[in-house]
């Protein structure tokens, strides 16, 4: 019985030790704040998520412990009211110690994603103090501006395995993303990749690679125009139901509709019933054609409305959604949306309407 006792006792300190393991501790002090409210949070790809609020002791000194699972670092912030007062990187097992004051200024140590990241935060608060040095002298902006964006990107080059440059690549001044030129796809490509040998599982690393994924298709599609010169109108090759991709340049059609929808909005499948198609028997057989171009995300849902309502006309789907070449080219914000293509070029003339549509193939399909 005592053997089974001591087996038992065994067995809980290991499950005890294994629970420990999967946290990091974050030691610190808040100088001039005693008995004060700390807010500690996680950066949630790129939201901050509200994880606890702790107090800190007569001297300023604190502790928590946060939960790290093996291979997914997190980011840790800790605010004081409304200002981050230390920004932290943190391993499964680490014990890190924070020097804080309410102005936001700290040191680190025990943890070295997170001593890096103080280097990267003071790098991005020094830029912006620059610029509001500057703030008058519009060159001067220009050139500070210029010479953080090379730092970033000798960073992310010279830092490869960090998870400290997800931060660095999506910083931005304002609403609008630092790195805004076309081929800094390739940087983001690189870093993500890099990062995926090292770190698969982290929901950093997966949203970075989303952000590659998304500015190597608009670097795609751009220099795709670029190299297509004065097109009468953009083309887009995009894949029907059956696989098989449907290049809008290779409809031979006198007159054609492109139409954007949603097949999970019911007024927007009934206007493919209700209108398109009385549309499409009537002047298909005199030069008209659709090539319809559908942003639900879900394929096989889509595939299934195609199928059931029997449209007869080119149907496609790249399954992006709003991400999708096509959606961008055109410019797509919302739908139903539609473009004429007449005789190969581009109409400037409005679709305003089922009737109107109508009227306007009847005069040009006579």
């Amino acid at each position: 019985m005592k053997n089974c006792n001591k087996i038992l006792a065994l067995a809980l300190s290991v499950l005890a030790l294994a629970a420990c393991g999967d946290k990091a501790h974050i030691r610190g002090t808040l100088e001039g704040a005693p008995n004060r409210k700390l807010v500690v949070k996680q950066l949630d790809v790129n939201v901050y998520r509200d994880l606890d609020t702790i107090k800190t002791g007569a001297n300023g000194a604190f502790r928590y412990d946060v939960a790290v699972a093996p291979g997914q670092p997190e980011f840790i912030y800790l605010f004081y009211g409304n200002t981050r007062v230390a920004g932290l990187l943190l391993e499964k097992g680490e014990t890190v110690t924070v020097q804080a004051d309410t102005l936001g200024r700290y040191t680190v140590s025990g943890s070295e994603g997170s001593s890096e990241l103080a280097k990267v935060e003071k790098a991005q608060a020094d830029f912006l103090a620059d610029l509001a040095a500057h703030e008058s002298e519009p060159t001067a902006m220009t050139k500070i501006y210029v010479q953080h964006y090379r730092n970033n990107v000798k960073y992310v080059l010279e830092h490869p395995y960090s998870l400290t440059t997800v931060p660095v690549l999506f910083e931005k001044l304002g609403d609008d993303s630092i790195f805004s030129q076309n081929t800094d796809a390739i940087l983001f490509r690189q870093a993500a990749d890099s990062l995926l040998s090292v770190y698969p599982d982290s929901r950093y690393v997966k949203a970075l690679s989303r952000e590659a994924d998304r500015r190597g298709r608009i670097m795609e599609l751009n220099n795709q125009l670029q190299q297509a010169g004065e097109a009468p109108f953009p083309d887009i090759v995009l894949p029907d139901i059956k696989g098989e991709r449907q290049a809008l340049s290779k409809v031979d059609a006198k007159v054609v509709l492109v139409h954007f929808w949603d097949a999970a909005d019911a007024a927007q499948k009934m206007l493919g019933i209700d209108s398109l198609l009385p549309l499409y028997r009537d002047f298909h057989a005199r030069g008209f054609e659709i090539y319809s171009v559908c942003v639900t995300p879900d394929k096989p849902a889509w595939a299934s409305v195609v199928l059931a309502q029997k449209l007869p006309w080119i149907n496609v789907n790249d399954g992006l959604g709003g991400a999708s070449p096509a959606v961008i080219t055109y410019g797509v914000t919302e739908v139903p949306n539609s473009f004429l293509i007449v005789n190969g070029e581009l109409s400037s003339k409005p679709i305003s309407g089922v009737d109107a549509l109508r009227k306007e193939l009847a005069r040009l399909l006579k």
